[in-house]
């Protein structure tokens, strides 16, 4: 299964239009927040199931703040993390993952991609695809490789 994971769009989605087109196809798309409302054409450029949950500047929405699921086995919590303090660390964060028994963490908000391990839990951050934070700045999204054989395998990527 493949998975594109992407956070804080924040309304301009050219380079979202390209990791789609690059990664494609896909059979799984999962947003972090910060879509600013634009969630139907999020989910609609995806052209496969999506899991879109609201950030910080999702203001007037109805999604979700926090969701799990599986995938291909795999317990998946997703959130944004503002809610978490993630900006400061993401000791809170991990603690209510692995409260939850998740196996890998999903959260944006911060706009610097990472992908690391606390134990047996994986904790990840595509960055921006858009407005990217970190050094280099450089637009950033994550590949996730899963199967029911494997391990799940994580690759930053740069536009």
């Amino acid at each position: 299964m493949k998975v594109l994971i992407v956070s804080d769009t924040h309304k301009a989605h050219n380079g979202l239009k390209e990791a789609i087109k690059r990664e494609a196809p896909l059979d799984m798309l999962i947003h972090l927040g910060d879509g600013e409302g634009y969630e139907d054409e999020i989910k609609e450029m995806a052209n496969c199931p999506v899991h879109i949950i609201g950030g910080n500047n999702d203001f007037f929405c109805d999604l979700a703040r926090e969701e799990e699921f599986f995938i291909c086995g795999v317990h998946v919590f997703i959130t944004h993390g503002h809610a978490y303090f993630v900006s400061l660390d993401e000791e809170r964060l991990l603690a209510e993952g692995r409260g939850r028994g998740a196996d890998i963490i999903m959260y944006g908000h911060t706009h610097k991609p990472s992908v690391h391990e606390e134990g047996a839990t994986t904790i990840l951050n595509p960055g921006s695809i858009s407005y990217p934070r970190q050094e280099g700045r450089k637009p950033s999204y994550i590949v996730m490789n899963a199967d029911l054989e494997e391990k799940p395998k994580f690759d930053i990527k740069y536009l």
